[in-house]
Parts: structure tokens; sequence; C-alpha cells
């Protein structure tokens, strides 16, 4: 595998499973995190846990979508970017909703590794970005929807 692909995996893995200097990745701030927990919110109209694991899991589709230039690519829930909770948010559907989370990352990290160097300066399918933007870009939101979790869960004990 080309080194310059290899990194953009690293990165990408780093952002929402490996051990990171920079503190805890996506994965782990759900990491026993319970569906009632999941679905609290600090105010009206705020996000919980659950809208930001449904984003995130959201836009590795569409990363993907675009890094493929595959219209066939959708996201298997209605809806786009805040996407609606499931009607019986219980212990099952959150489980659901995590494994939906972590097959979209799984799917993403396939389409990244089947890149080639060439492909990496060319735009992404309807999108401004160069695919090495998007790659690093979907890393980062990771790391700042992981960043907006751990604020959520410090919140939610001080209720």
């Amino acid at each position: 595998m080309d080194g310059r692909v290899r990194l953009l995996l690293e990165v990408f893995d780093q952002a929402y499973t490996a051990p990171a200097w920079h503190g805890t990745p996506l994965k782990g701030t759900i990491r026993g995190v319970t569906a009632r927990q999941a679905l609290w919110r600090p105010g009206a109209k705020r996000h919980c846990i659950w809208d930001l694991v449904l984003h995130t899991a959201y836009w590795k589709c569409i990363v993907r979508r675009r890094l493929l230039r595959d219209p066939d690519i959708a996201f298997p829930r209605d809806g786009s970017n805040w996407l609606a909770l499931p009607d019986r948010p219980n212990d099952a559907a959150w489980k659901r909703d995590r494994e939906l989370l972590d097959e979209q990352h799984r799917l993403l990290h396939t389409a990244i590794a089947g890149l080639k160097p060439a492909d990496l300066g060319r735009r992404g399918w309807h999108s401004r970005w160069r695919v090495q933007q998007e790659i690093y870009g979907i890393a980062s939101h990771d790391l700042y929807h992981a960043g907006q979790i751990q604020m959520l869960k410090r919140l939610m004990q001080r209720r």
C-alpha cells in the first residue's frame, strides 16, 4: 500500500478507534453509554449523544460515496445530516445504531484502503474537496464530535 494512503488510513482509524495522544477516539466516547444516557439533552433543541452517533455514521457514508463516485451508495436510514431517532429509542435500537456507526466506519476504511495515490488529488464526487482532504476532514469530524460527546457526558454527571 502506498505510504500516503496508509497514513490517511492511520489518521482515519486513530480518530475512531485507536489509542491516541489527543484523547479518547469517537468509538471510545460511546463505550458504556446506555440508551437512556444517549438520549439526554443539555437543553431544548440541543443534540444528544445518539444524534451525534447517527450524524457521524451518515457522514462516513457520504464521504465513501464521494470517494468511490458511486451515486448508488445511500445511507441505510431515511433522512440526511441530522437524522430522526428511532421511533422506539431503547437499548436494542441504541445497539443497532452503534453497530451502524461501526459498519459505516468499516466500509469507508475499505474504500480508503482501495485508493491509489493518483486518486488522492482528485476531487470527490459532487464535492469541492480533494479526496485526501475528504479523508482528513472525516477524521477531524469524528474528533470534533468525540469532544462534544465527552462534554455531554460531563454535563450529564452534573445535573
